[in-house]
């Protein structure tokens, strides 16, 4: 798997990650036998969330990483309703139990919410501190929120931007991915194949066309190119979802596909982004 440098980190993360939302409601067996597959394969980078199933999605992923913590750069995020900065502390210690994990790589706030954000980012430095967290960021915060964000965390502490990046839902080109690369941060596209009807293109329109074309041409699947189209450039990367090992293989393979500059306009021209208009999606 492709391997990247995560924004000013420098941490080299694969582009090709595992997210895990939702993950509750699958077999727990085998949910736990796709992350592990994952892991096999070289899609390291692992995301969770309290919210995710009330925390039993942290304690799936906590088991499915047990003995191989040191292979994973590890994500969770902390409820924008806990994120004061003695919540922030509380949400992360319970967070460390259900991962069965003394430390997170990464530590995001899921959105923003009702609590004064240097709070939160007084919270993340003491934790980095601590060593309980090595890296912190946000996660559905559009480019005013962003900037924000930076200004109060000062240069090269905000790691990353996770927002709702899929080809139907294409908001984020215009301003949050800009503006995380001016500040080398790292964009991390979750839903990358979207949720219910903004899922990929069908055959029979001008975008499923396109993208099946494509996929014919590099002897890929659709999903493999859209999620390849998502990490076309260096800042950029994927956490799709899936709890069945076929499908984890077959978003690792993903990363063995070069598209050119042709694909890549073709894709453009049939999937053009949509006008921004309000806030940035959230799912």
């Amino acid at each position: 798997m492709e391997r990247r440098r995560f924004g000013w980190t420098g941490e080299q993360v694969p582009v090709i990650g595992q997210g895990t939302w939702n993950l509750e409601g699958d077999a727990r067996a085998a949910a736990i036998a796709a992350l592990r597959r994952g892991l096999d394969l070289g899609l390291t980078h692992v995301d969770t969330a309290e919210m995710y199933g009330d925390g039993r999605v942290e304690e799936i992923v906590g088991e499915a990483i047990a003995g191989r913590r040191d292979e994973v750069f590890l994500t969770s995020k902390v409820l924008p309703q806990n994120a004061s900065r003695d919540g922030t502390l509380a949400a992360c210690e319970r967070s460390l139990r259900r991962l069965r994990t003394d430390h997170l790589d990464l530590y995001l706030l899921h959105w923003p919410g009702p609590h004064p954000l240097a709070d939160t980012l007084a919270a993340f430095e003491q934790l980095a501190r601590e060593g309980k967290i090595r890296f912190f960021g946000v996660s559905n915060f559009d480019a005013d929120d962003l900037e924000r964000a930076v200004a109060l965390a000062g240069p090269r502490r905000i790691a990353c931007d996770q927002v709702c990046y899929h080809l139907g839902a294409r908001f984020v080109e215009a301003r949050v991915i800009p503006a995380c690369e001016g500040h080398d941060v790292a964009v991390v596209a979750y839903s990358p194949f979207g949720s219910g009807a903004g899922r990929l293109p069908g055959r029979g329109s001008p975008g499923g066309a396109a993208l099946a074309a494509v996929a014919t041409a590099r002897h890929a699947t659709p999903h493999q190119v859209a999620l390849r189209f998502l990490t076309r450039r260096p800042s950029l990367f994927a956490i799709p979802k899936s709890a069945r090992v076929a499908h984890v293989e077959e978003n690792a393979a993903a990363g063995a596909i070069t598209l050119d500059a042709a694909d890549c306009a073709a894709l453009e021209r049939a999937l053009p982004p949509a006008p921004t208009t309000g806030g940035l999606p959230i799912i």
